[in-house]
């Protein structure tokens, strides 16, 4: 049998539990929707970490972030960490992006061997960042973000119409080849923008939603934990009005459904070139979204809003059609599982386990385990000067998370969903307590990753300075116009 094709779509900030195929009954994913109806759905899957490009990394190596030294979003990952498309590409295929890969420094392939479009922000964080115009600070965990939302434009949605525009080409130019009797297999990843903030969607997006998205289910409580109390206080988030809850929400649900719409012209023109036959389709997201639930917004917990992702695999012919998965899967275990059904080498010191057998049998042996990582220093000013040292694990029913300096919080996923009942200082539950805990710290040392990174700062402190020194030329680089962006005065009242 001939060697499969590849076609990854990952998408930036989708909540899971926005998208049809997953319960939601408003919103509109239709594309998203027939490749679960063609395939496997994994309720159960956890991102590497909380923000993008420490999940992104870790994406690519199958390795946590404390396990190659890239937490925040402006860590370089060393280029020669081996990834997925290194091994792909030692097996015979050559890997092609287009769009969003947000990868920091010099190296901007990191295995693949060809890439269009690029990213929207420069390759040092040190260099000016792109100019939002009347959309400043709405793409970062600011509070303007919730108050300029609406109708109106992003230059997120234009740089993604020219992601699957470049990705469409790329298919025409495989079938092109095909038609010259080229049976070389293709391996195609689509980066995509959205629906990362700015919470503004196109005006005709945003009229699906508007007045249709209801509220948060669940309200910020009058104390939850310090650490959670402390980060609604100082990003400005513990008094959203309803109105801007609202207005945010309901341009997040057109986001969704715009990069659904675009997702879908890429699977349309996979087909009508015939080139679905034996080919794996995996869509995922680098994290998800709090929008709004327990008075939490963006990324940055282990609430499952933020640190779940929605998980769709589609495989005819080896994998079911229309099947669901609960087990506990985390996404470096999916750069395992890509390797092992397209037959590669598997990464040298990857963490990261294959789940293949669990995609293709659901009654198949799997440990339900996966684990987040979410640390930062002091120096991003959305940090509110506060570095952190966290980690999650989902063990079966359970999750612990770990705030280092301040108590943790246990939830029985199983009984309490929602998350409303930390169980972590309840004396019946202490025996799971201390047994996550061992798991969770029996290979991450909070106080070892803290010298770690200040020692990591003072190195990336030098080339920021020869960065803003230097301005050294961008490499595959979407440029951001503030011309691009704009917010509907009628909406952002």
């Amino acid at each position: 049998m001939a060697k499969p094709n590849l076609l990854y779509l990952l998408s930036d900030q989708h909540a899971r539990h926005v998208t049809g195929c997953y319960g939601d009954g408003l919103v509109r994913t239709p594309n998203l929707d027939r490749l679960a109806a063609g395939g496997v759905v994994f309720d159960n899957a956890y991102c590497p970490s909380p923000i993008c490009v420490p999940s992104r990394m870790s994406m690519l190596t199958a390795r946590h972030p404390s396990a190659q030294d890239c937490w925040t979003n402006d860590d370089f990952l060393a280029s020669d960490r081996p990834t997925w498309l290194h091994a792909l590409g030692a097996s015979g295929y050559r890997p092609h992006l287009a769009g969003r890969l947000h990868a920091m420094g010099p190296d901007q392939m990191h295995g693949y061997a060809t890439r269009d479009v690029g990213d929207h922000s420069a390759n040092y964080a040190a260099i000016p960042r792109r100019d939002m115009g009347p959309l400043h600070r709405t793409n970062d965990p600011w509070r303007v973000s919730l108050d300029v939302s609406g109708a109106g434009q992003s230059a997120y949605q234009l740089k993604d119409a020219d992601t699957v525009e470049a990705a469409c080409a790329e298919l025409e130019r495989i079938a092109a080849r095909r038609r010259d009797g080229d049976t070389e297999p293709f391996c195609l990843s689509v980066g995509l923008m959205l629906p990362h903030p700015p919470y503004v969607a196109w005006p005709e997006d945003y009229a699906l939603y508007a007045g249709k998205v209801p509220l948060p289910r669940t309200g910020a409580p009058a104390s939850e934990h310090p650490w959670l109390d402390w980060w609604r206080k100082d990003r400005g988030i513990a008094d959203v009005d309803a109105a801007s809850s609202l207005r945010a929400r309901a341009a997040y649900w057109g986001l969704v459904t715009r990069m659904d719409l675009m997702i879908g012209k890429v699977l349309d023109t996979m087909d009508r070139l015939g080139l679905s036959e034996n080919t794996l389709v995996a869509y995922t997201s680098d994290h998800g979204d709090q929008l709004g639930e327990r008075g939490l917004w963006w990324k940055h917990t282990f609430y499952e809003e933020s640190v779940t992702v929605p998980l769709i695999m589609s495989w005819p012919g080896q994998l079911p059609a229309g099947e669901r998965r609960s087990q506990v899967v985390g996404l470096i275990d999916l750069t395992a599982t890509i390797l092992d059904a397209l037959e590669a080498p598997a990464l040298p010191h990857g963490q990261g386990r294959s789940f293949l057998a669990v995609a293709k049998d659901g009654a198949a042996a799997w440990t339900d385990e996966a684990f987040s990582e979410y640390c930062t220093d002091e120096i991003p000013a959305w940090t509110g000067g506060m570095a952190v040292r966290q980690r999650m694990i989902r063990s079966g029913r359970w999750k612990l998370a770990y705030y280092h300096g301040y108590r943790p919080q246990l939830f029985d996923l199983e009984s309490d969903p929602q998350e409303l009942r930390d169980l972590a200082e309840d004396p019946a539950h202490g025996d799971t307590r201390a047994r996550l805990e061992a798991r969770l710290l029996a290979d991450w040392d909070p106080a070892e990753i803290d010298a770690r990174m200040r020692e990591r700062r003072r190195d990336k402190d030098v080339i920021g300075a020869w960065a803003r020194n230097i301005d050294p030329e961008d490499q595959h680089r979407w440029y951001i116009k503030p011309e691009q962006n704009r917010i509907d005065g009628s909406d952002a009242e």
